[in-house]
């Protein structure tokens, strides 16, 4: 699972979501979270769900691919409906089994808060699938630009959510690879009481701990080699475009977002 995980990961491409500029997506995600909100019906959430597969389409990236990588978060998808199920006791009374009762709104609340949740984790991981982390750098700095006379250190503030975004599959693979290893030498961390598997995990965070401060040490001596000295004065080998394309892809949300309005309950 942890080889699987698709967080943080870019994978290059030729699509029209690819070549979109970084503040167009950017933008476009945190418009889409507030849009996501605005649903309330089957028609609303259908529409929701068509708009994600179809922004998945234009990404080319494998919709089999993108729900393997996020099997962690379907596990938190289904807690959540669960609890949905079980302490929502709103409406007509669906099934009785004596010790539990589903109700018909803690069923609907169920689906429609999965639907939100899984449409909002896609459309972020297609953010980071289709856009390096040089680019979303440069977008968030350009994006908080106006901040700078606020004093805000706008340049390391991006540079830091970059790079956070950046070990994040990194990390996951190291901790793939220690997990092997402990388990070649016999230990057992997905099995026994939760008291040996909460001691059995200890081995693996020292370990994962010490990888993740060398990471960021040799990282530090190798931008303080290079001459980096923040964003000032900086100047950037790849310029951001703002093209058509990217004003289209904003209207098109502000199309979905009255679409929505209008089938609203």
């Amino acid at each position: 699972m942890m080889e699987k995980m698709i967080f943080g990961r870019f994978i290059p491409g030729d699509s029209l979501v690819h070549r979109l500029d970084p503040r167009a997506k950017i933008l476009f995600v945190f418009l889409f979270i507030a849009i996501v909100f605005v649903a309330n019906n089957a028609i609303t959430y259908g529409l929701l769900i068509g708009f994600t597969l179809l922004v998945v389409f234009m990404s080319r990236i494998r919709l089999y691919f993108l729900v393997n990588g996020l099997k962690p978060v379907m596990i938190l998808v289904i807690f959540t409906f669960l609890l949905h199920i079980l302490f929502t006791r709103e409406g007509a009374v669906l099934l009785d089994l004596g010790f539990m009762s589903i109700y018909e709104e803690g069923l609907r609340q169920g689906i429609f808060i999965a639907i939100r949740f899984l449409v909002l984790v896609f459309i972020t991981s297609i953010l980071t699938l289709t856009t390096s982390p040089i680019s979303i750098t440069d977008g968030i700095e350009v994006l908080l630009g106006p901040f700078k006379r606020l004093k805000l250190p706008v340049h390391e503030l991006a540079l830091m959510m970059s790079i956070s975004l950046r070990f994040i599959p990194t990390l996951m693979d190291e901790t793939g690879k220690i997990l092997k290893a402990q388990m070649a030498r016999g230990s057992d961390i997905g099995s026994g009481p939760v008291k040996e598997r909460i001691k059995a995990v200890v081995p693996l965070l020292i370990p994962l701990f010490v990888s993740a401060f060398k990471r960021a040490e040799d990282l530090a001596t190798a931008m303080e080699v290079r001459g980096y000295r923040g964003g000032s004065g900086r100047t950037r080998y790849r310029q951001l475009n703002w093209r058509f394309k990217d004003t289209a892809s904003l209207l098109v949300l502000v199309a979905l977002a009255g679409t929505l309005w209008y089938f609203r309950s």
